[in-house]
């Protein structure tokens, strides 16, 4: 699709607020849709060539959806947190290591999904993000969750296929954490600490594939109150 096609995009996105211009091989944001700034809710730039995010990408105060997957971004800008009103946020598919300091600024995320990507270490500046629901990890090379974890109010985590071996002694304390996937990873039995099982909200964690049989997971002390919280997720479903 060339320019005349896009002309149409930017037409209907200054009366709907949402820009659809993913897969077009874009190596920049196009003036045009910076000017869109101040009508723009939705903006999806997934699956083109972006390596940078320009300042100007501060300007996009009404922004709720932010969709950057499969791009070739190698880090999030600081004025990121300059999107006051986003709620949902995907990066995933591209080369990150880290987030910006002031990320923790962005009080109105929801979901973020960073999956596929080249994070070493837990992004800290998830914590205290109040608003959070849903909170992809997978696919990266994270060794272990840190402490801290009493202020990460994330429904759901997802840290599956990463190299974790250690987990924080605090992570129970994590106030509405629910789902933890952590399939495939270095986790050895001895890792899964007890309070985990009885004093959390958790009621779903998936284990699979790491250095011992889930079903030996029955030996830990706590598990009877993790599958009473299973079962009672399974009856309020049907």
């Amino acid at each position: 699709m060339g320019n005349a096609g896009l002309k149409q995009h930017y037409e209907t996105a200054s009366k709907t607020g949402v820009l659809q211009i993913s897969d077009h091989k874009l190596k920049d944001i196009p003036p045009e849709v910076i000017s869109l700034s101040e009508k723009l809710r939705n903006l999806d730039l997934s699956k083109n060539r972006l390596s940078y995010l320009p300042e100007e990408l501060s300007k996009f105060k009404l922004l709720k959806q932010l969709n950057l997957e499969s791009n070739k971004l190698e880090m999030v800008p600081h004025y990121v947190a300059n999107l006051q009103k986003l709620e949902l946020l995907n990066i995933s598919n591209n080369s990150i290591q880290s987030l910006p300091h002031t990320f923790c600024k962005l009080c109105n995320l929801k979901q973020i999904y960073l999956n596929n990507n080249k994070f070493k270490q837990f992004p800290v500046q998830l914590l205290g993000i109040s608003n959070l629901e849903v909170v992809d990890l997978s696919h990266n090379k994270i060794t272990e969750v840190p402490t801290g974890m009493s202020n990460f109010f994330a429904a759901e985590l997802n840290l599956s296929q990463n190299e974790i071996s250690a987990l924080s002694e605090d992570l129970h304390l994590a106030p509405r954490l629910k789902i933890l996937r952590l399939e495939e990873n270095c986790l050895s039995l001895e890792a899964i600490n007890p309070s985990l099982l009885r004093d959390s909200k958790i009621h779903t964690m998936n284990l699979d594939g790491n250095l011992f049989e889930v079903k030996q997971l029955a030996s830990v002390e706590g598990y009877n109150e993790y599958t009473e919280r299973y079962t009672a997720m399974k009856k309020k479903m049907f």
